[in-house]
């Protein structure tokens, strides 16, 4: 039996039955925000794609459409053959706008009916589930068929022996997802949303469908490259098969080189030689199709049959030429710079609205110049890694987080046997789930300590399950020595650790310029680790960052840099992105020639006032509260103490501290000269840890909570900029401290454009 090639099979979407529910009945719910592609999901329309684009069948029936709804309660006895009241729109998560529901769920009933078509009756019928969240039960026929826990990983359940010869048949799920009350794996849904954990997604998620197979079948593929060799490892693993059971393995570049097949035995790793070596990479995917033909060897026919693709690429840590230890991409060092990507979406929550919608976030991406995403805590559909695979971006995936997550207003979940039983579960699933796709060089079995546990026999567990792959044992926080990176979290940052003799440097984290635009938020009230005042501010912070982390890739080394993030994501507005994806907030080519390392049309910033940085600087300064008029420019500050700066406590990340200060609050002023002439874009670099406010003769020029790492620049008021003037003026300044570090100096740059 002879299937064709990926590109010349477009699977069929089967009619599906009416279903219990009217397409008239369904309408989304009132959202916060909306993504632009929301216009086009309908009942009749609603994530149609085949799901799994690694092993295509040309029949399939997909399920996803209105469902009977209704909440639930536990031990309650399953509504079979009992329609429900409430419609939702399958795979919207009960959540979301989309979903037509929009309300707070931890238990619900999910029902339909569907019709077999007559040609499927002598095959067997399998029930697939992209992922439910987080513990599913089903019955097909009132028949009680499995209970699935996990809520990131696909699972089918073959309903044959449960259908009846003809008539509608019923489907009944129910659904359980404790959130934050349990110690399941999560990644960040809370029960009350708010700072960097967002809105629960409950339910089902991803698409659901039918597929019939017959008796003796194909179950799934394992698929290795082996870029050294010239060759693909495949595992063909069977349903139902026996000995007379064969598969024809057939790799081919299509027009590039003629297909290479072999007749071979299942449930063994063969070894399949490519002609044509074409290594995939961010800037060549190249993609060969794959097929795979069961075969009964005895009779000489075909009895199924499967289509796919694979790639060549390696991805390694090694030393470089000089002797830095680096990742390497298909043999050569390769520095990886990408977002950070929570996979969020303001109208479906964790699911996308579409499959263009999914293709979009890819896309703007690459427009962007990343060549590397990091997945954080979520894993996806099969169609976001199919995205990465033929559009060209590595991924990092991590494994979304549980158990002793830290969440708002809740203490830290002791972890038990169960929970760390499940954790295993789920993350092997993970990685055999999303294991063919060559954009995955990465997984991240742990998140800045949440849940974190046994991190060494984690990461052995992770090497056993693939050793083609690179582990990182823990980005940011507790690190560990095991594993292939050492990963640093910085903000804003950068920063680096120093490459080792055998893991690579890594910044699994930094950024986080925040940037409200009005009318695209989901709140009003909105949040980033830095604020910019508009779209050229933010840009022009964004090219600062980059070139300190390019910087660090020459000294001393660092090998991947991931920034935070794509999009805006609830009350957080740190993305590139606004969270409906309509506003690009930089200017995408400067941002994607900062990102591959071309900083030529960066302007340059040149000191005006310096700060104590290179150079200490004399300061008037007092610790006990002043007098009102403090930051005026004629204040007689004589009885102050004299210090140099800058002011603060030795440890403090990116201070220059030539003044201890220790106590709560601090208050200083200094006299500096303004040189005659035009000023074309004048502003403040500071440094500060905690909250500080800055006075030029008089005038409040920044008033900025919180705490920054490093020197950064900061905008001044346009009243400030005004009271400015050539000769002398005064700087007048307060920092408040509560807890950690404290630090703080001030200058003057201007931004110099360049011709």
């Amino acid at each position: 039996m002879r299937t064709a090639p990926l590109a010349l099979i477009l699977p069929l979407l089967i009619s599906l039955s009416p279903g219990p529910a009217r397409a008239a009945d369904w309408q989304p719910a009132k959202g916060p925000l909306m993504t632009k592609w929301a216009k086009d999901v309908s009942p009749d329309k609603v994530h149609p794609e085949y799901p799994r684009p690694q092993m295509v069948r040309k029949e399939w029936m997909n399920l996803n459409g209105l469902w009977e709804f209704a909440a639930a309660k536990e031990k309650e006895e399953p509504p079979l053959a009992k329609k429900l009241d409430g419609r939702i729109l399958v795979p919207f998560p009960v959540e979301s706008a989309l979903s037509g529901v929009m309300k707070p769920a931890e238990r619900v009933w999910y029902r339909r009916t569907f019709d077999v078509k007559k040609e499927w009756a002598d095959r067997r019928l399998l029930l697939h589930f992209g992922a439910v969240n987080w513990e599913a039960t089903v019955w097909v026929n009132g028949k009680k068929l499995d209970t699935h826990r996990g809520g990131y990983d696909g699972f089918t359940l073959d309903i044959t022996d449960a259908l009846k010869k003809d008539g509608p048949q019923e489907i009944v799920v129910g659904v359980w997802n404790p959130i934050d009350g349990g110690t399941q794996p999560r990644g960040k849904q809370v029960k009350k949303p708010g700072g960097i954990f967002y809105t629960a997604s409950t339910g089902i998620w991803q698409t659901v469908w039918l597929e019939p197979v017959p008796k003796a079948s194909i179950e799934s593929l394992t698929i290795v490259p082996d870029l050294d060799h010239g060759r693909v490892v495949v595992t063909v693993h069977g349903r139902g098969t026996g000995k007379a059971h064969k598969v024809t393995i057939t790799v081919s570049a299509r027009e590039v080189d003629p297909a290479n097949r072999l007749h071979v035995p299942l449930e063994e790793p063969v070894e399949v030689e490519i002609g044509r070596v074409l290594p995939w990479s961010p800037e060549s995917p190249f993609l060969y199709d794959l097929t795979v033909d069961l075969v009964d060897d005895q009779k000489g026919t075909g009895i199924d049959a499967v289509a796919g693709y694979c790639a060549l690429r390696k991805i390694e840590v090694k030393k470089d030429d000089n002797g830095v230890t680096r990742m390497f991409l298909n043999g050569k060092p390769y520095f990886q710079v990408g977002p950070l990507d929570q996979g969020f979406w303001p109208d479906g929550l964790y699911t996308d609205p579409t499959d263009e919608a999914l293709k979009y976030d890819i896309e703007i991406t690459k427009k962007l110049g990343f060549n590397m995403i990091r997945k954080h805590v979520k894993v996806e559909p099969e169609r976001w890694y199919h995205w990465c695979d033929k559009l060209g971006v590595l991924v990092w995936q991590d494994m979304p987080s549980g158990d002793a997550s830290v969440a708002p207003g809740k203490g830290e979940i002791k972890r038990t046997e169960a929970s760390t039983k499940q954790y295993e579960h789920e993350l092997l699933r993970m990685i055999d789930g999303r294991g063919n796709h060559p954009c995955v060089v990465m997984w991240v079995p742990f998140n800045e300590g949440w849940g974190q546990f046994d991190t060494e026999r984690i990461v052995a567990l992770v090497k056993k399950r693939d050793p083609s792959r690179l582990v990182d044992c823990a980005s940011g926080w507790n690190d560990f020595p095991c594993g292939d990176v050492h990963d640093l979290h910085a903000y804003p940052g950068p920063g680096s650790p120093e490459p080792e003799e055998k893991r690579a440097a890594v910044l699994g984290e930094f950024g986080g310029l925040g940037l409200k635009v009005d009318g695209h938020t989901w709140e009003n009230k909105t949040w980033g680790y830095q604020g910019a005042k508009d779209s050229a501010d933010l840009t022009r912070k964004y090219e600062r960052l980059l070139r300190r982390v390019w910087e660090l890739k020459d000294k001393p080394g660092l090998s991947a840099a991931v920034y935070t993030q794509t999009t805006d994501v609830e009350t957080e507005a740190n993305g590139l992105l606004t969270y409906d994806r309509a506003v690009v907030k930089v200017d995408a080519d400067r941002v994607a020639a900062a990102n591959k390392g071309d900083f030529s049309k960066v302007p340059d910033l040149k000191v005006v006032v310096p700060t104590s940085k290179e150079e200490g600087q004399k300061w008037h300064y007092t610790t006990e509260k002043p007098a009102e008029g403090w930051q005026k420019a004629d204040f007689d500050d004589k009885d102050w103490k004299e210090g140099v700066g800058g002011f603060g406590t030795k440890g403090t990340p990116g201070a220059v501290v030539r003044t201890e200060w220790k106590t709560e609050d601090i208050w200083l002023r200094r006299e500096f000269t303004m040189p005659e002439g035009k000023w074309d874009d004048l502003l403040l670099l500071i440094h500060h840890d905690e909250d500080a406010e800055v006075y030029v003769n008089g005038v409040l020029a920044l008033k900025v909570p919180g705490y920054v790492v490093d020197y950064e620049e900061m905008p001044i008021s346009a009243e400030a900029r005004k009271a400015l003037k050539p000769g002398k003026n005064v700087f007048a300044v307060h920092c408040h401290q509560t807890s950690g570090g404290q630090y703080i100096d001030v200058g003057i740059v201007e931004v110099k454009e360049k011709k």
